[in-house]
């Protein structure tokens, strides 16, 4: 009998061609978007002195991200994922150099700012499930955890270099930020051309309407336990800790911290993040997906409480750095497993829903953090809120579900419902 031939390991992350090319695309892309981003209220502002305008134009990234959300989805199941990314950046090149031109002529207006904004918004609203599905075919299961892991890392970087930068851009002319932006995408197009992205076979049947194939796929995230549960932790999270933030910050004033502090106090939770991303594979690893997620429930059940006995703003920026360590690990450990158990066919909805109702969550949490706020003391608001983490802490910890998590390897990683 002939022996079957050895099974080639798979190339790791440092020498995947095309995953190192997605990954360097992106980290200009976000730089140039953060960067815009910041610019935008400042343009805004210096243009028509109108603090209202300025919220529109902000606001309407965020509402063109939640209304494309779902859709986005389907249209990221349905056609090739590739030429849908290389559409997002090209838009965004477009739509960011038809800005430069009309401030460097002293023609921009407001409701062109909203075009580019709402161009913006979308494209990152298609991107995001476009690339976070094209992930397994790109890397092998066993890297995957680290892929999503530096996919993380890229973000929280390009988010504190592009917001750090976009100011100073901003003072050297008002066109430069949106002109780095427009270079950056650019340069994020051009390299997205030489990546190699299997082709996929169109889904059996041909396609229906994108309400029912969008209605399908929250039917399917909803009948996995496994992916529901995990979906219910990250939108508690991001609820309870964006409700907690908006607190602590509103105390901060409160007591007289400076701005100065209040700057470095957000900058720390950026900082810890991105540590925390660069060592989210080695603590999933240890930690394993049951452990990281519980992790990150204990450590802002266990840190926010004492940020009522701080009055320092580095102080609690010390906090808020090490809150930030364990998220980029859960995050992994739950990306990791919902697209390994997902069919290819479902994973851009699988990833549009879940960034459609952390959104929402992340939206509602300043909203709950406000009324807190109104309604008693602060420090009270704040240890509301940690009552609130510790519950779900709780909850989390003594999950059956969550516990199956790090039996993932034992039985296997299917790539669709058992």
């Amino acid at each position: 009998m002939t022996a079957a031939p050895p099974v080639s390991p798979p190339v790791p992350l440092s020498r995947n061609r095309d995953y190192r090319l997605l990954w360097g695309s992106q980290a200009l892309s976000e730089f140039g978007f953060h960067a815009a981003v910041i610019a935008f209220p400042l343009l805004v502002l210096a243009l028509t002195g109108s603090g209202a305008a300025s919220g529109l134009v902000m606001g309407t990234i965020a509402a063109a991200q939640m209304v494309v959300g779902l859709p986005a989805g389907v249209l990221v199941d349905r056609y090739d994922r590739k030429a849908i990314m290389l559409g997002c950046e090209a838009a965004q090149a477009v739509s960011a150099i038809s800005l430069v031109v009309a401030v460097w002529a002293g023609a921009a207006t407001v409701w062109h700012m909203v075009a580019v904004a709402a161009v913006f918004g979308a494209s990152a609203a298609l991107f995001e499930p476009a690339e976070n599905a094209s992930l397994p075919a790109l890397v092998a299961d066993d890297h995957l955890p680290t892929a999503v892991a530096m996919n993380t890392a890229r973000a929280s970087m390009g988010q504190l270099a592009g917001t750090a930068t976009g100011g100073f851009l901003f003072a050297v002319g008002r066109f430069v930020p949106f002109l780095v932006d427009a270079v950056t995408h650019t340069l994020s197009f051009v390299a997205l051309l030489f990546v190699r992205l299997p082709r996929r076979e169109r889904p059996p049947g041909g396609v229906g309407p994108l309400g029912r194939e969008a209605l399908a796929g929250l039917r399917w995230v909803w009948g996995e336990r496994r992916i529901r549960v995990t979906v219910a932790c990250a939108v508690v999270l991001n609820l309870f800790f964006s409700a907690f933030y908006l607190v602590v910050i509103v105390l901060a004033e409160s007591r007289g911290v400076p701005s100065g502090e209040v700057g470095v106090m957000a900058a720390m939770l950026g900082v810890g993040g991105v540590a925390g991303a660069l060592v989210a594979p080695v603590l999933h690893r240890r930690l394993g997906s049951y452990g990281a997620i519980v992790a990150v429930f204990w450590a802002l059940a266990v840190f926010a409480p004492v940020t009522v006995l701080v009055d320092s703003g580095y102080l609690i920026g010390v906090l808020f750095a090490l809150m930030a360590l364990f998220p980029p690990t859960a995050n992994t450990a739950i990306m990791t497993d919902q697209l390994l158990r997902t069919p290819d066919g479902l994973r851009g909805r699988l990833t549009s829903t879940l960034v459609l109702a952390c959104g929402a969550a992340g939206a509602a949490g300043p909203a709950l953090g406000g009324s807190l706020a109104q309604i008693v003391p602060g420090d009270r608001a704040i240890l509301l809120c940690a009552a609130g983490m510790a519950a779900a802490a709780v909850l989390a910890t003594a999950s059956p579900t969550l516990r199956t998590l790090s039996r993932r390897h034992e039985e296997g990683q299917p790539t669709q419902a058992d």
